[in-house]
């Protein structure tokens, strides 16, 4: 009687605690169909950031390049040194702009394509990827709709302009971080450098 309890309680501890898997929602093709639907093709560019873009974002986003969580199982990531921005094409002339951006999650990475306007405003978002227990939630378009039309000066923080999804507090804050670096990021490479001309 006690060895069977035993092995009961031994399976239902591996159930309960098995490691979150991998779940992909979208490949990079299908996410950017999906941001530029009526686009005639997609165009990536490439930017390396200089030490004052980088001074510049992070100054922007608390000082951080990733989002690293208390209670994160999330192994943490290499900062990259570029960035490609995919820019939706139609009659020859940029409709918008895309980036992917990477952040932990409760239980691992959080993969994101975020697309903009050509004035740096949402216009669509995406989870691509997720390694969460509990992570769908994150990628309904209840939660992510509430990202749009937000700019770099908005405050995309969970509590002030964006509501958590219930139970996965750390993915709804990882999901806001990303977006407002993506909005950051175009800002830094393309709209600073036009408000200065423009001035």
């Amino acid at each position: 009687m006690k060895a069977g309890l035993m092995i009961l309680s031994v399976l239902l501890a591996l159930v309960l605690v098995r490691p979150a898997a991998g779940v992909v929602l979208l490949n990079q093709d299908q996410a950017l169909k999906q941001m530029f639907p009526d686009a005639a093709k997609i165009v990536p560019e490439v930017h390396v950031f200089t030490a004052a873009q980088v001074d510049t974002a992070k100054a922007q986003l608390g000082g951080k390049w990733t989002l690293y969580q208390s209670g994160s199982k999330s192994e943490e990531s290499k900062e990259n040194d570029s960035v490609t921005f995919f820019f939706g094409m139609k009659d020859g002339k940029k409709t918008g702009v895309a980036l992917v951006e990477v952040q932990p999650g409760k239980w691992g990475p959080v993969k994101y394509m975020v697309a903009l306007d050509l004035t740096g405003k949402v216009a669509n978002l995406a989870v691509m990827s997720y390694v969460e227990q509990r992570g769908r939630p994150i990628a309904t378009r209840r939660f992510l709709d509430q990202f749009l039309g937000k700019t770099a000066k908005s405050p995309i923080t969970i509590g002030k302009d964006i509501d958590a999804v219930s139970g996965a507090t750390i993915s709804s804050r990882a999901t806001a971080f990303a977006v407002k670096k993506v909005v950051v990021l175009y800002e830094t490479f393309f709209l600073a450098g036009a408000e200065k001309k423009g001035e």
